[in-house]
């Protein structure tokens, strides 16, 4: 578990530095240059992930947190549906981001509680619990750097069509390989 939480910790730290400490950000990238510190930031990235799936290998049949509830196998691909489509409007001109100001990780954030709902093993309530709660803390931090929320203008519906239906391909393409990827299958039998 030690690896697993070694990682979930540098990609936290990694991603809190240019929201709460954005001087420090700026004069890394000051002194070693911004296309530099971008290199280096992913290099971290990159590093903790390897981190936190080798550590969650490892940390297989580490013991139980907690029983899931019996519905919760219902929940979860329903949380994670509407993950898909918030990460897919992040970037797109829709109007999902008239009501939600932070999609991406509004997405992360339902992701990571939505497993919670189906798995209660120690290695997962790190993960998942840790992705949900840095992206809650994140979303006020980013919601605290960036001031006043300026909503963007209405866009026409057929965006957002276009982009549910992104999504929602993704989502049927991922849950098809989910349990070839991960060992689980993600829909209830």
């Amino acid at each position: 578990m030690t690896t697993l939480y070694l990682g979930l910790a540098l990609f936290f730290f990694a991603h809190f530095i240019p929201l709460f400490a954005r001087p420090v950000r700026n004069r890394a990238a000051g002194v070693i240059g911004e296309m530099p510190y971008k290199g280096l930031f992913a290099l971290v990235i990159l590093s903790s992930l390897y981190l936190i799936i080798t550590g969650w290998k490892a940390a297989a049949g580490a013991g139980m947190c907690y029983t899931p509830p019996a519905w919760g196998i219902h929940v979860t691909p329903l949380f994670v549906l509407v993950a898909f489509i918030l990460f897919v409007a992040t970037r797109a001109p829709t109007n999902i981001k008239r009501f939600i100001r932070n999609p991406q990780l509004t997405a992360v954030a339902l992701w990571g509680i939505g497993h919670l709902f189906s798995n209660g093993e120690t290695r997962s309530t790190a993960l998942f619990g840790g992705f949900a709660a840095w992206a809650l803390i994140a979303i006020w931090g980013s919601n605290r750097r960036d001031g006043e929320w300026k909503k963007p203008e209405k866009k026409p519906v057929i965006k957002d069509i276009i982009v549910l239906v992104i999504a929602i391909a993704l989502y049927v393409g991922f849950i098809s390989i989910h349990e070839w990827l991960f060992g689980v299958s993600p829909l209830p039998k």
